[in-house]
C-alpha cells in the first residue's frame, strides 16, 4: 500500500511549504498570510523508492465559523484518510492555545500523529521544540521547510524501509507473537516446539542436523496467536562444510531477524559453549528479545546442576536482564513458564512511550548523576524520545553528545531499563547533537558595510599602538 500523509496545523505555520518540498512541485500556494489553502490538495511524492501520498490542507484554529468551519470539516476529513498525520507548529511562534487544541483534536481521532516543528532556521531547533513538548506526541520533528532542512531524515523515520515492508507481508502471513528457536546443533530445539505446540509438527531424532530450513509454524493458544519458527542448528565455522549447511545457517540468521523473540536453547550436559555465545551475539546484533532455555536439566545430579547454574551466571553476567529456565523439553517440565518471558519480552520490545516521560526520566537521570565535563563544558543532554520499537530505540538530543563516554552511556541504559521495566529486550540509544544554526551562516554584508568594517578594525589596531607607545614612554 502506498502511504499517505496529511498536514495539519494552525494557518500560516508552513504546510504548504512542506508539501511542495515533499512533492517536488509548486502545485501548493505558497505565501506570508494565513488563510491562504481553503481545500485540501493532493500530491504524491517518493523518497528511497518509496512512493507516498501527501495532502495539504487548510489552516485550523479550534474556532472556526462559516467558510473556516468548512475548511475545517475538508482537514479533518484528511486525516481520516491518512495513513500518517503530521501536526504543524511555528518554532518561532512558540505554543499557541490553537495547537493545544488541533493537538486534542488528532488525539481524539486515534490516528497515529507526529509533531512537526517548523521554521527552526536561524536558531536552536531543540530551544524552538521546547514548548511543545507538552503537548505529550511521542515522536517530534525539527524542520525548516523553507530550506528544505531535516524533511529528508524526516521521510526516513516516518516511511517503511524494504526491510519493514517484507516484515510487515511477513506479519500477514504469520501473525502474532513470532518466537524464533536457535541453538547448536541436538540441543532439543526441535523437541521443544513440539512439546510447547503440543504435537509432533517437527522431525525429531537423536542426531544433529535433522532440520535442514526454517520452520514456520502459526498456531494459537489460550485465544493467542503465535509463530514458532524451528531453525537448523549452527555449528562451528570450521565443521561447516556442505553447501545446504551454509544455507541453513542463513535462513537461521534470517529467522532471527523475522522473530519478535529468540528463546536460545543450550545442552545443561555439555554445559555453555563459545557457539551458545557466538549465537547470543547474532541475536544481540539484530536487537530481539531473548530468552535463555537451558535443557536437558532432567537426570542430572544436584551437583552438576549447581555447576551449570554457576557457568551460565558467571558467562552471562552481561545479560543479567534476560530470563533464564532450566526445563526439559522431553519431559515438558519448566516449558510452560517460558510463554510468561516470551509475553514479557514482546511487551518490552513493542512498548510505545511519550515523549515527555522519556524526557522526565533523563532529567532524573541528569539530577541524580551529571554528565562529565568536556574541555571545560558541561555536556547538555536535553531531552528524549522514541526512535523505533523492537528493539526499543531511544534518541537522545543535546549537546556534545559524542564526547559521552561508555560509561555514562551505560548508566542511562541501566536507569531507563529500570523504570519503564524493559525485560528481556535490548534497548538502543542514539545520542544526537543539535548543529549550530550560524556555523554556515553567509556574511550578508553590503559592500559599503564591508568597507566600514574594515576601516573600524584599522582605526581600533591604530588606537591600540598609540596607547601602547605612550605606555612605553
Amino acid at each position: 500500500m502506498t502511504p499517505v500523509i496529511a498536514l495539519v496545523g494552525r494557518p500560516n505555520v508552513g504546510k504548504s511549504t512542506l508539501f511542495n518540498q515533499m512533492t517536488r512541485s509548486r502545485d501548493a500556494l505558497v505565501a506570508d498570510f494565513p488563510g491562504l489553502t481553503r481545500d485540501r490538495k493532493y500530491g504524491e511524492g517518493t523518497y528511497e523508492d518509496q512512493r507516498f501520498i501527501v495532502i495539504d490542507t487548510g489552516g485550523l484554529t479550534g474556532t472556526e465559523e462559516g467558510l473556516d468551519l468548512e475548511m475545517a470539516r475538508q482537514s479533518m476529513q484528511a486525516v481520516d484518510e491518512a495513513d500518517i498525520v503530521l501536526f504543524l507548529v511555528d518554532g518561532r511562534a512558540g505554543l499557541t492555545a490553537g495547537d493545544e487544541i488541533i493537538a486534542d483534536h488528532l488525539r481524539r481521532s486515534g490516528k497515529p500523529a507526529h509533531l512537526v516543528v517548523n521554521k527552526t532556521d536561524g536558531q536552536d531547533p531543540d530551544v524552538a521544540a521546547a514548548d511543545f513538548y507538552s503537548l505529550g506526541f511521542s515522536s517530534t520533528f525539527m524542520v525548516a521547510a523553507s530550506h528544505n532542512r531535516g524533511i529528508r531524515s524526516m521521510l526516513e523515520l516516518l516511511l517503511p524501509s524494504e526491510e519493514e515492508r517484507e516484515a510487515a507481508d511477513r506479519a500477514d502471513r504469520y501473525p502474532g507473537i513470532r518466537i524464533g528457536i536457535v541453538g547448536r546443533p541436538n540441543v532439543g530445539k526441535s523437541t521443544l516446539v513440539n512439546r510447547m505446540l503440543g504435537e509432533d509438527r517437527v522431525i525429531v531424532y537423536d542426531m544433529p542436523g535433522t532440520t535442514r530450513d526454517s520452520v514456520y509454524i502459526p498456531y494459537e493458544r489460550h485465544e493467542k496467536q503465535y509463530t514458532l519458527i524451528d531453525t537448523a542448528g549452527i555449528r562451528r565455522r570450521k565443521n561447516v562444510n556442505e553447501a545446504v549447511e551454509k544455507f541453513s545457517i542463513i535462513k537461521t540468521l534470517k529467522a532471527i531477524d523475522d522473530a519478535h523473540v529468540v528463546i536460545l536453547v543450550i545442552d545443561a550436559r555439555e554445559g555453555l559453549v563459545d557457539q551458545d555465545l557466538h549465537l547470543i551475539g547474532f541475536v544481540l546484533d539484530a536487537g530481539r528479545s531473548l530468552v535463555i532455555a537451558v535443557n536437558k536439566w532432567d537426570g542430572m545430579d544436584p551437583e552438576a546442576r549447581a555447576k551449570v547454574k554457576e557457568q551460565v551466571k558467571r558467562r552471562l553476567d552481561f545479560l543479567d536482564y534476560a530470563d533464564k529456565h532450566y526445563i526439559s523439553a522431553l519431559h515438558g517440565s519448566g516449558v510452560g513458564v517460558l510463554y510468561e518471558s516470551v509475553e514479557a519480552c514482546y511487551e518490552s520490545a513493542m512498548a510505545k512511550w511519550q515523549t515527555n516521560r522519556l524526557t522526565a526520566i533523563l532529567e532524573d537521570a541528569i539530577a541524580q548523576h551529571q554528565p562529565p565535563m568536556v574541555r571545560g563544558r558541561r555536556i547538555k543532554l536535553r531531552y528524549a524520545h522514541q526512535g523505533g520499537s523492537n528493539p526499543p530505540v531511544i534518541v537522545v538530543h543535546g549537546n556534545q553528545t559524542d564526547a559521552l563516554p561508555g560509561s555514562y552511556k551505560r548508566y542511562l541504559e541501566n536507569t531507563f531499563r529500570k523504570v519503564l521495566n524493559v525485560t528481556g529486550s535490548p534497548i538502543r540509544f542514539e545520542f544526537r547533537s543539535a548543529e549550530n544554526p550560524f556555523a554556515n551562516k553567509v556574511d550578508r554584508k553590503t559592500p559599503r558595510q564591508k568597507v566600514k568594517q574594515d576601516n573600524d578594525q584599522k582605526a581600533g589596531r591604530q588606537v591600540k599602538k598609540t596607547r601602547q607607545k605612550s605606555t612605553k614612554r
